[in-house]
């Protein structure tokens, strides 16, 4: 086993420098942990891709915290996921005190840049999951109809409901999914149910406990619990935290969309976790608290949900992945996270950010910068509030 302190260095270092979303940072860990360092063998490391893919919440994090378990333990789950998201969260709640102590910056021609960078940004999401997740006709139609159904009713619980829409086809049509199984050590079979059943227990009891209750323990442990909530349900990739946090902090009326949409848009800017706005949207959350605290407890909340799921299913994960069910009903959840990332970019996205000719002209140049031309994320994003500050 691995010391914590060496494996929080060694996160450290890939959070302050792992620029271009959860993709880009799968890369930086193999190419750190398998190819350099030879704490994983190839198979392993896929392994644990395969499980980051079939879990809710933050892959690239995901993927860190299940190589901190199996090198460090517990201890070295937690080093892994502190070292890799601290330098993003800081610098977002950075972000979010400068954007509250100085509120007339909301209405700066820079921050429609940003918007029109969140436009593209979220395109491009929406370019490479349909790509991944919509290769047949019936993934299509779930997207669509979870799309239309957004789009009418935007309301968190309608979101599940696409969601288990989604799962409910996927095991009509898809039921005769199989995939290989690269082996895992195997450990005791007390272990497994242990493991698995105190973890997932836990889960469960944070994300089923009624707002009635929550509320009634006051105003931080409802802010845990709207980002908890939002980290359990969120499939498919970092991108698709925006429309839950979005229902959850806007159309509640805790945070600005204009603030909301600008610390989504820096937050292409910078390396590490696209879930560390979590530490931006909570310092902004008006409330008795210290706004640094406000951060932590939305940091920890929106994190918590997918480091419990890994910690909990990485032992049963080589038994877990060939039950065909759960395999069919998560390939239709991921069609419907598609269709509800439309919905959210049709709406806040793309109706708060082009008004005219010329932002839908800059909104495909940002496409293209980021999708063709391969330009990293942090210079679109200054390119764009560099534009919306010419232009006006």
């Amino acid at each position: 086993m691995l010391p914590s302190s060496k494996i929080f260095t060694a996160f450290l270092r890939l959070g302050l420098i792992s620029f271009g979303g959860p993709v880009a940072h799968l890369a930086y860990f193999h190419r750190d942990f398998v190819l350099r360092r030879k704490w994983l063998t190839e198979g392993e490391y896929a392994e644990l891709v395969s499980l980051s893919q079939f879990l809710p919440g933050p892959a690239s994090s995901q993927v860190g915290a299940a190589i901190g378990l199996s090198q460090g333990g517990l201890t070295g789950a937690f080093a892994a996921w502190l070292g890799f998201t601290l330098p993003s969260a800081v610098l977002m709640l950075i972000f979010g005190l400068g954007l509250l102590h100085y509120e007339s910056a909301l209405n700066r021609n820079w921050l429609h840049g940003i918007k029109i960078v969140t436009v593209a940004a979220v395109a491009q999401a929406l370019w490479s999951m349909g790509q991944k997740f919509c290769r047949d006709q019936v993934c299509a139609l779930i997207a669509i109809a979870a799309a239309g159904l957004l789009v009418f009713v935007p309301l968190l619980g309608v979101q599940v409901a696409a969601m288990v829409g989604g799962a409910v086809v996927g095991l009509v049509f898809f039921r005769e999914i199989s995939e290989s199984v690269v082996a895992i050590p195997a450990k005791k079979e007390a272990e497994f149910r242990v493991h698995f059943g105190l973890y997932l227990c836990l889960f469960l009891v944070l994300l089923l406990i009624p707002m009635s209750v929550v509320s009634a323990l006051g105003p931080n442990a409802v802010l845990f619990a709207r980002f908890y909530k939002t980290g359990a349900l969120v499939f498919g990739g970092g991108h698709v935290v925006l429309p839950f946090l979005q229902t959850e902090m806007v159309a509640s009326g805790l945070v600005q969309n204009d603030a909301f949409l600008a610390a989504y848009g820096a937050a292409q800017a910078l390396p590490g976790p696209l879930f560390s706005i979590a530490a931006c949207l909570g310092s902004m959350v008006v409330s008795s608290t210290p706004r640094w605290l406000s951060a932590v407890i939305a940091l920890v909340g929106i994190f918590l949900p997918g480091l419990l799921l890994v910690v909990g299913v990485l032992p049963l994960w080589q038994r877990l992945r060939q039950v065909t069910a759960m395999t069919a009903a998560i390939k239709g959840i991921n069609a419907a996270v598609v269709g509800i990332l439309l919905a959210a970019f049709y709406q806040p996205v793309w109706t708060s950010a082009i008004h005219t000719p010329s932002d839908f002209a800059a909104a495909v140049l940002m496409f293209l910068l980021l999708v063709f031309w391969r330009l990293p994320p942090w210079l679109v994003v200054m390119l764009g509030a560099s534009l919306g500050m010419v232009w006006g």
